[in-house]
């Protein structure tokens, strides 16, 4: 289906995929060395870790392009994202990994895989030969600043980022004449207007399980005016805006929010949305697909996309990114090349924005006619995530220790929701987790 996107749009989204607080893009340059053959490697094959994603399912769909342009047979896994976690850090200590390819979460990995070396740097690789079209320069500022590492290794190209939307139910909230919110006031307003139990309705749905809980969490905690860190380097986790945050969490999710929901991670958040049972759900841009497939979803075209509403001090996006690198480990550093410089290439970005499965990196897919003439989702979706990229911070604080600050208080979060002291938990997890903090800074 054809969807007529006004200019003015596609221009915002193409400057808001530059912008990520304010990050210089790279002057790195790929410069091919003589004739690029796709063919080069043909008869060899290589091992791909993607996380589950709508990114890795858009991957193994095309899979069979890549192969059919190389000649390189692959073989892809897609692991849901915590045991992908637990999975490379284990491979990667043990000197030898199983995958040639990995696909990672900037907001959880740059760092560690940083410390590690885990992954080759493409600098030298992009001196050997990178294809006629790949063009550094199209990749976003924001993307480049999370696949450079402090030293300036470039380990990783980045793939998406994934700015935070609130996606609303529009029947739902015409029914009882609720307006869209206009503040994070509003949106405590609204989920208890529309939260009807009677009906099997809840007013606001998100991430409760603890560590996948923490982003929803931190993207209030930011519009609230929070600094992960104070002036002096130590966490601001007890700080008034921490309080008010995490007890507008709490509420949002225990009052308004569904039975179980501290068992929920976007999977179960989303599946409750497209029923149609939730008036509220706060996740990433790149979840909306689904929304929009009749065979999946019961709320087609009654979906809103719109951008958080601001803070009391902010208004911010929280936004996460993924990249794809080269094992430091494979044998296959060519044939990983090739397959990332066709993962993160022109087509696959052009079809991502299409899809609506995430933001691309690229900023030529924000102008690909094709692309924005066959987006499946409504044009209100890529103005929201135009606008976001434009409002965009990192959701997590940058540092390596980030996936024990996730666990540390993920179960801060899922306790609260349980009936533990908002202030009491904060406090237990600052003190648990500052130890932890310092000793990856030694």
């Amino acid at each position: 289906m054809t969807r007529s996107i006004p200019r003015r749009t596609v221009l915002q989204a193409a400057a808001g995929a530059t912008a990520l607080a304010g990050l210089p893009l790279t002057s790195t340059q790929a410069q091919a060395q003589g004739a690029f053959d796709w063919k080069r490697y043909s008869g060899q094959s290589i091992e791909v870790h993607l996380i589950k994603s709508p990114r890795g399912e858009l991957l193994q769909k095309y899979q069979k392009e890549f192969e059919d342009l190389t000649g390189i047979k692959v073989g892809a896994e897609q692991v849901p994202e915590q045991q992908s976690r637990q999975k490379t850090v284990i491979e990667f200590n043990s000197g030898k990994t199983s995958f040639d390819v990995v696909h990672l979460s900037y907001h959880v990995q740059k760092r560690q895989f940083a410390k590690g070396k885990w992954m080759e740097d493409l600098r030298g690789l992009f001196a050997n030969g990178a294809a006629p079209d790949f063009d550094l320069k199209d990749y976003s500022a924001g993307g480049m600043f999370y696949a450079t590492q402090s030293d300036g290794r470039i380990d990783s190209l980045p793939f998406n980022l994934d700015p935070w939307v609130l996606y609303w139910n529009k029947e739902l909230f015409a029914a009882k004449g609720v307006a869209y919110p206009k503040s994070y006031a509003d949106i405590v307003n609204a989920a208890k207007k529309l939260h009807d139990p009677a009906t099997g309705v809840v007013g606001f749905v998100g991430r409760g399980l603890k560590n996948a809980n923490v982003p929803l969490w931190t993207g209030l905690f930011l519009g609230f005016g929070g600094q992960f860190f104070d002036a002096n380097g130590k966490l601001a986790t007890e700080t008034p805006e921490a309080l008010a945050s995490a007890t507008m969490y709490r509420d949002l999710l225990k009052n308004t929010g569904p039975a179980g929901v501290a068992g929920y991670n976007w999977n179960e958040a989303q599946s409750l949305f497209l029923q149609g049972k939730a008036a509220m759900w706060l996740d990433g841009s790149g979840f909306a697909p689904p929304l929009e497939d009749p065979a999946k979803s019961k709320i087609v075209g009654k979906v809103g996309y719109g951008v958080m509403p601001p803070g009391p001090k902010l208004q911010v996006s929280p936004t996460f990114g993924d990249g794809i690198g080269v094992s430091a480990f494979t044998t296959k550093k060519g044939p990983a090349w090739y397959y990332i410089q066709w993962a993160t290439g022109k087509a696959m970005q052009a079809r991502m924005l299409a899809t609506a499965s995430g933001a691309p990196v690229r900023l030529s897919a924000y102008s690909n006619a094709e692309a924005i003439a066959n987006l499946k989702v409504p044009a209100e979706w890529l103005s929201a995530v135009a606008e976001s990229l434009k409002i965009a911070r990192p959701g997590l604080p940058i540092i390596e220790p980030v996936t024990e600050f996730r666990d540390v208080f993920g179960i801060a979060l899922n306790n609260m929701l349980t009936g533990g002291d908002v202030a009491a938990e904060l406090k237990k997890a600052t003190a648990e987790f500052a130890p932890v903090l310092a000793k990856s800074e030694t």
